[in-house]
């Protein structure tokens, strides 16, 4: 069946399960986003009541678009992986080492559809942990919806785009978040930095679909980056503590607390 009449067909099924198109200027945006197999998912999960309406996008990234839906009364976000443009061989290095999803084929389709399952396993860890990330609610194929982490069907701001009053207490918070991960869920988010914390009525990390848990091959490496990233954004906002201190602090389950002036 060619794509032109999928696209067609879905159309009319979204119309006829009652399925409201909130931004359809937005959601034509097709070329690397919505091909044949990104319709079939989308076309099940609105067909099982996971989706109830679609509107524009919230963001587009490396890998993935997201855009703004709702479930009902629920507004939801909608991350779709770009099979066409997705970077197979940057995928692969977290996902290859991760023990949970051994014996995976290695082709570029199955790899993303494992890296999207990966991330809803990654995110309920967190949840689970109780961190603030988004809710993951049903994954299939490529497609990943998740709880909307906004208000008015706009995202909350980026961390690198917000005014912090009180900058030190937010960095407390970053570290706080990296130990709890690494603790309680068992997790190191692989790829953290300002551009992948959302900042609203608290601070919430998004973008899990790298984090790996702490046996993986390369997970002392990744726990390194992500806390040399975080000290060199906030460094020019308020006092950062020594990197190596902070890795012991995540790691060793020991000590409680973050304090950059070193006041417990």
């Amino acid at each position: 069946m060619s794509l032109d009449r999928i696209e067609s067909n879905f159309d009319r099924e979204v119309e006829r399960l009652g399925v409201r198109i909130k931004d359809m200027d937005q959601l034509k945006v097709r070329d690397d986003v919505f091909d044949e197999v990104t319709l079939l998912a989308l076309y099940k999960l609105v067909h099982k009541g996971w989706i109830t309406a679609i509107g524009g996008s919230i963001s587009t990234g490396k890998e993935a678009n997201v855009f703004f839906g709702e479930r009902g009364d629920q507004d939801i976000a909608i991350k779709i992986y770009r099979i066409r443009t997705a970077n197979f061989n940057a995928m692969s290095e977290y996902i290859l080492g991760d023990r949970r999803f051994a014996g995976i084929r290695r082709t570029k389709k199955d790899l993303i559809f494992t890296w999207t399952r990966k991330e809803y396993s990654n995110l309920k860890r967190a949840v689970d942990a109780g961190l603030s990330v988004p809710v993951p609610l049903v994954w299939d194929r490529n497609i990943l919806l998740m709880g909307f982490l906004g208000e008015d069907e706009r995202p909350f701001p980026h961390l690198r785009t917000v005014e912090l009053e009180n900058p030190g207490g937010v960095y407390c918070e970053v570290l706080a978040f990296m130990r709890g991960l690494y603790q309680l869920a068992g997790l190191v988010h692989a790829d953290l930095s300002e551009f992948n914390i959302l900042y609203g009525d608290r601070l919430y990390v998004i973008d899990m679909g790298q984090s790996v848990t702490p046996d993986h091959p390369r997970a002392t490496f990744f726990l390194k980056r992500d806390i040399a990233n975080i000290n060199r954004y906030f460094r020019e906002f308020c006092t950062v503590m020594d990197e190596k201190e902070i890795f012991t602090r995540i790691t060793d389950g020991t000590s409680e607390g973050f304090d950059p002036l070193g006041k417990e």
